[in-house]
């Protein structure tokens, strides 16, 4: 053991307790559609903001002081092995990394890989001990000042095949330790401005990027999901990826559809100026609903402050669409979340997991137990029952002059009927 999470329990579902140390909702036996309520969460913890990040914001720089801090490889297992003390203290069955969170950055190509190498084998090693397993895995190609023009669209060929070169590694990293996906995030994948920006070629390389990524899955018998991370003006003031229909659009244009999935986040969702509800329904319709990151952001400061979710309704929003949509196969729920810069105790680390824990949980039960009773989806069913008849059907397939003629001939003079949004808000209102 480190000590670093001294005299802080190991956290259990006691609905009565008095300690800050329990969870009041979270129950992972608990079954909750079929199945249990940890098997339908899939909870992960996000190892760049809880070891890798040092509190730092646009204004200002490290405020944490940890004792993995550092770039030697001594640092690295201990904030490994701080790592999963941790996932076991919360009971997590995942984590989830990017490859610059865990490795030192060696002096060149082949060092840095030496070092992820060495510290997969040593996850490995933790795991065999651990019920935590990978959800999934990353590359950062968005933080060295090598990728300040993007990764796969850089202008710069050298870039491209440094970053083609990284993403094999990391596959490869998420490969051996049994991830269930590996996700792509664009982090500089977009423009500052069109004077020195071709779109076409851009495009053409992020195309092309992608299809290597997907050939290489099926080379090496990777089974899990390959998933692509929507991203709007992060921090690239127009991101080629920057929601669910955007990267939709991409998708259909390589051909890719049915070898990608997404996962997606709140805080960026509404960064694009959508709900996240919204960004759920709408990958799910289109058959790309993998995962997410269940975030927030601060919505006065207008920028991603990836703060861990507090709201349960705007929670079991989310999970309505998730379980609606089949629920999750291989994604989870990421906390993609940070501690704020002032928590500096090890104790706020472990809370502010526990907490939103609690709020997913509670969320979800709410989420379920609306679907269960039907009545949401009844009432949906009803605004759309017209198009049951044989007759309102045919108007898919029919043509202008048709459907004028039965217009006209048919004496139509239709009158608009209520969209009943308060009665279905109350009836929201009652589950959660």
């Amino acid at each position: 053991m480190t000590g670093f999470f001294r005299d802080i329990p190991k956290l259990t579902y006691q609905p009565d307790a008095d300690s800050d140390f329990a969870f009041r909702h979270y129950d992972p036996d608990e079954i909750v559609m079929g199945k249990r309520l940890e098997d339908h969460l899939r909870f992960a913890v996000a190892y760049w903001h809880s070891f890798a990040w040092e509190g730092g914001d646009p204004f200002g720089g490290r405020t944490f002081d940890r004792p993995w801090f550092g770039s030697e490889m001594e640092k690295a297992k201990l904030k490994a092995d701080v790592a999963f003390e941790m996932f076991d203290l919360l009971g997590v069955p995942f984590f989830c990394f990017h490859d610059a969170d865990v490795r030192p950055e060696g002096a060149d190509f082949a060092e840095t890989t030496r070092n992820l190498e060495e510290i997969t084998d040593y996850f490995a090693q933790k795991m065999e001990g651990s019920k935590t397993r990978l959800l999934w895995g990353t590359a950062n190609l968005f933080t060295h000042r090598r990728f300040m023009s993007g990764a796969a669209t850089n202008p710069d060929p050298e870039v491209f095949a440094w970053s083609a070169a990284t993403v094999k590694t990391c596959m490869d990293a998420t490969h051996r330790l049994g991830g269930e996906n590996y996700v792509l995030w664009g982090g500089r994948e977009g423009y500052e401005t069109l004077l020195n920006t071709d779109l076409s070629r851009e495009a053409e390389q992020a195309g092309a990027f992608l299809s290597m990524v997907v050939d290489y899955k099926h080379k090496i018998g990777f089974k899990g999901t390959i998933l692509i991370e929507p991203k709007p003006q992060e921090p690239s003031k127009h991101q080629y990826d920057y929601d669910v229909a955007t990267v939709y659009g991409f998708l259909k244009r390589f051909g890719l559809e049915n070898e990608v999935k997404l996962n997606i986040e709140q805080g960026h969702a509404i960064l694009a100026g959508h709900s996240f509800e919204h960004e759920l329904a709408l990958a799910a319709s289109l058959g790309l609903l993998g995962s997410i990151d269940m975030n927030r952001n601060d919505y006065q400061s207008g920028w991603d402050t990836d703060q861990f979710p507090d709201n349960v309704p705007e929670v079991a929003r989310a999970y309505y669409e998730v379980l609606k949509a089949g629920g999750f196969t291989t994604g989870g729920t990421n906390f993609d979340a940070k501690l704020r810069r002032q928590s500096l105790d090890p104790e706020d680390l472990i809370l502010g997991h526990a907490g939103a824990m609690d709020v997913c949980a509670r969320g979800l039960k709410a989420a379920a137990a609306l679907l269960e009773d039907g009545a949401l989806e009844a009432r949906r069913a009803e605004r759309y029952a017209g198009w049951n008849r044989p007759e309102n059907k045919a108007l898919l397939t029919s043509d202008l002059a048709s459907i004028e003629a039965r217009v006209r001939d048919g004496g139509l003079n239709p009158e608009p009927r209520s969209g009943r949004q308060e009665r279905l808000e109350n009836l929201w209102n009652r589950y959660v």
